[in-house]
């Protein structure tokens, strides 16, 4: 895997003031204001460029670990600004970063390998991302950073809302609450011109019906979760807030670091058996964190900290994501879908290690130092087994970019749906 230095990715506040500097620049189109703030008293920022009713809202930073939106964010302003005919009709709102607690904790900006990623990872437990926790937490003990998403919402009424999400390795696919006829083209044809692979059965879309390679559209209320045991149902999520005004979300993937080995519609030799050996080398995987874990409790006595309860969440999910995989029909059976879930099988408890060391190394712990070298192996095998390769970072943007493009002006050529619809 390639160690080459790459390029930075932008902090929240380095975002604001180049938002900033485009409100400045063209006032007659641009504002930027503060929309509300973090737990911890951070302003979460929307950049809008255009003045039309019909509004898309974009949002970034929903995940701390996926920092290319911030990014795609302020090329997309640019873009919006160079041509009026993507002004015509429509004005676009963009949400710098849903979590700047969260992004800085993530303290991995420039990146050469996995290893480096994952040495200063960090990503929320899920009551706690703002996406993510109207599925998990009652209405009045959600945090500010989601209540701030969705009155953007109910003051908008987006026809359409993106959200840019990201993979560390594989592919680049798409999420759609509701089919967005045509986006399946423009978004093969930009993955193809940016070498891009195509996750054609992402274990983040198992079981959703597919309008193209990689696209893929929320099954209907009522259908079974392919994952029973996970927490996020998407129906439940910001994602859905949008419905009520008869819009629709797209989450548009883009990986880091890309395999070539994500996009394989082969049907699988033996699925089922597969996913039984990954799940087993996921209970394994885990076990090894949490003897660490264990281990190092007494030493942490009083310690409730972002990257503690986070790591600590990550490991109660993997007895029923293994449970899951062993005990139900394979919910896809080509060799893509089973490359998917082993990069999930490999995430999860490489997550928790990385977290868990840095709570560790931060008080000198004697635990730090072997499980740092755990973190190195997994994240060595991990770019290993799929052959990684550095997805550049103009690249990384520009396919969003495309992406978001093509889904506004695809959508915006829907019928007007009702409120509620």
């Amino acid at each position: 895997m390639s160690v080459l230095p790459h390029p930075r990715y932008p902090t929240p506040t380095e975002l604001a003031a180049s938002a900033r500097a485009l409100a400045d620049a063209r006032p007659a189109l641009c504002s930027l204001r503060q929309v509300g703030v973090s737990r911890a008293g951070r302003p979460l920022h929307l950049l809008s460029v255009g003045h039309a009713r019909r509004a898309v809202l974009v949002v970034a930073g929903a995940h701390a670990n996926e920092p290319t939106g911030g990014s795609t964010l302020l090329a997309l302003a640019e873009r919006v600004l160079a041509e009026p005919a993507l002004r015509d009709g429509i004005s676009w709102h963009l949400l710098l970063c849903a979590d700047p607690d969260g992004a800085s904790l993530h303290v991995t900006p420039q990146p050469r390998s996995l290893l480096d990623y994952h040495l200063g990872f960090y990503r929320p437990a899920g009551p706690e991302q703002p996406e993510w926790s109207p599925a998990q937490l009652p209405a009045h003990r959600l945090p500010p950073e989601t209540r701030a998403l969705t009155r953007v919402i109910d003051e908008l009424r987006p026809y359409l809302q993106v959200t840019l999400h990201g993979t560390d390795l594989g592919g680049s696919w798409v999420q759609l609450t509701k089919d967005v006829p045509g986006l399946a083209e423009a978004f093969a044809q930009s993955a193809a011109d940016l070498h891009i692979p195509v996750e054609t059965a992402a274990s983040d879309a198992a079981g959703w019906p597919a309008a193209g390679p990689g696209v893929h559209v929320m099954p209907a209320p009522g259908t079974d979760a392919a994952y029973p045991s996970m927490p996020d149902d998407a129906r439940h999520s910001t994602w859905y807030h949008v419905h009520r005004y008869g819009g629709l979300t797209a989450v548009v993937e883009v990986p880091m670091w890309a395999s070539d080995l994500v996009d394989d519609p082969a049907p699988h030799p033996a699925p089922a058996a597969e996913l039984r050996h990954l799940a087993h080398r996921l209970l394994r995987d885990g076990r090894t964190v949490e003897r660490v874990l264990a281990e190092a409790l007494p030493r942490l006595e009083g310690v409730d900290e972002p990257l503690l309860r986070a790591a600590r969440w990550v490991l109660e999910l993997v007895p029923g994501l293994a449970a899951d995989w062993t005990d139900l029909p394979p919910a896809d059976t080509t060799v893509a879908y089973v490359g998917s879930v082993d990069a999930f099988a490999r995430r999860l408890p490489l997550r928790a290690a990385a977290m868990l060391l840095r709570v560790l190394r931060e008080r000198g712990d004697d635990a730090a130092p072997p499980l740092q070298d755990l973190v190195a192996g997994w994240s060595d095998a991990f770019a290993q087994r799929f052959q990684a390769r550095w997805v550049p970072l103009e690249h990384q943007v520009e396919h969003q970019s495309r992406t978001v493009v093509a889904a506004a002006l695809q959508a915006r050529a829907l019928p007007d749906r009702p409120f509620g619809g």
